[in-house]
């Protein structure tokens, strides 16, 4: 599956577009009437160095964008998802058919006149650490005017807040183990962040009188990391947070992975979002804990059903001679094991271990067995579907790579688009 994805400010740069205005000559002209100036101009030359400005540099963008996606009709094969960032939301659900380009670009144009008022903050971005990190970062230096604007990925983030508290809490940043990097972001206020609330209220009533339609493709929504529902007054209303709420990137990409999303192509020349893909993508999962894991098998399926509920709530390092065990139950707990684990083990050996998590550091430890006492799951009987799609999920869930969770949302996103499926 295949999805297209648009960048936000940020991005902007001159020359940018440069290769499509020719190319596209009416979108150029549409463009102007409704800013009432040359876009091209602005884009190729910026003559009063006014890409810098949010009033002009969100405008600007959404048109290249577009010109980026009309030649993607012409030159690239459809696509199954959409996504943007921030600002690049407006282009996808352009691109999606929620509105035609000059409803898109009257919006676009509003929203950064009423974000630009906001002023006194800016964002930066910190590089090289987790989210719980930084989160404990700013609460212990009592930072509680920076919040996380845009979780970009899972080792860059971006804090939106003042300048001053901003300025503080680099010196901060700059000092903790593992940050990379403290670097301004290009805007000119505190967005995606409650100080925005105001221009967002603003916005509602902005939005309420735009025509929006259904929506051709899916496209994933910046604040929830899912699709935007059909109904166009939830489409209003998510833009309109949007505005004061963080972008939320790396769970939009998870999102469109865990629906079988394998290509994901950037509609612009910036390649921003392709690196934050590749990072959120490759991003290695925390190695399962094979030892818990352990520990708490042996309590629900050796334990509870010879001594009852008390065994899920047995400590861990206690003697197994705290639950009473008499022989006859060290016997039963032995064929037990042998049973659920699939390998032999005699009584005294539970005896001499005492503890789950001595049995379980037992049963890991002794080469023979400690591959049988952690066995995968035989992969369940698929049936296939004539949409390949929804049997290539239903693979990725039997073999793990998939929650049981994510693969239903995902082939119900795949129900609302094909009903047949």
């Amino acid at each position: 599956m295949r999805c297209y994805v648009f960048p936000g400010q940020g991005t902007q740069k001159k020359g940018m577009g440069r290769s499509l205005f020719e190319r596209f000559p009416d979108l150029r002209c549409r463009a102007d009437r409704v800013l009432g100036y040359s876009v091209e101009e602005l884009c190729l030359e910026d003559p009063e160095r006014r890409l810098s400005d949010t009033v002009y540099a969100q405008p600007a963008i959404y048109v290249v964008n577009a010109l980026h996606w009309s030649a993607a009709q012409e030159d690239l094969p459809p696509a199954d998802f959409f996504a943007g960032h921030s600002l690049g939301e407006y282009s996808a659900l352009f691109a999606a058919g929620a509105f035609d380009f000059e409803t898109g670009l009257t919006l676009v144009q509003r929203r950064a006149e009423l974000m630009s008022e906001v002023s006194g903050g800016a964002m930066a971005a910190v590089v090289g650490v987790s989210e719980q990190i930084v989160e404990e970062t700013l609460k212990q230096h009592d930072a509680t005017g920076v919040v996380i604007a845009n979780y970009n990925a899972p080792e860059q983030f971006v804090l939106s807040g003042s300048r001053e508290e901003l300025a503080r809490i680099k010196l901060v940043f700059e000092k903790v183990e593992g940050v990379r990097g403290f670097v301004p972001v290009r805007v000119s206020g505190p967005f995606h962040a409650p100080a925005m609330a105001p221009a967002a209220a603003r916005y509602r009533g902005l939005l309420a009188k735009a025509d929006v339609g259904e929506l051709r493709t899916p496209v994933i929504s910046n604040v929830t990391g899912r699709p935007f529902g059909p109904d166009a007054q939830e489409v209003r209303e998510l833009l309109a947070e949007q505005i004061a709420k963080p972008v939320r990137w790396t769970d939009c990409i998870r999102y469109l992975r865990d629906a079988g999303v394998s290509v994901f192509t950037e509609l612009s020349e910036s390649k921003v979002l392709t690196s934050l893909i590749d990072r959120i993508t490759t991003a290695q999962e925390p190695a399962p804990d094979l030892r818990r894991d352990l520990i708490e098998r042996i309590k629900r399926e050796i334990l509870q059903p010879e001594i009852g509920d008390e065994a899920l709530s047995f400590d861990e390092d206690a003697s197994f001679r705290q639950l009473g065990l008499n022989s006859i139950i060290y016997v039963r707990l032995a064929r037990r094991v042998g049973a659920v684990l699939g390998v032999p083990i005699k009584p005294d050996v539970i005896f001499q271990h005492r503890s789950c998590a001595a049995l379980a550091d037992y049963l890991l430890t002794r080469d023979d067995i400690a591959q049988a006492a952690v066995p995968e799951a035989p992969p369940a009987p698929l049936r296939e579907y004539r949409d390949e799609r929804v049997t290539a999920l239903l693979r990725d869930c039997a073999n793990g790579t998939l929650s049981v969770d994510r693969t239903i949302e995902a082939i119900r996103a795949l129900a609302r688009r094909a009903p047949n499926v």
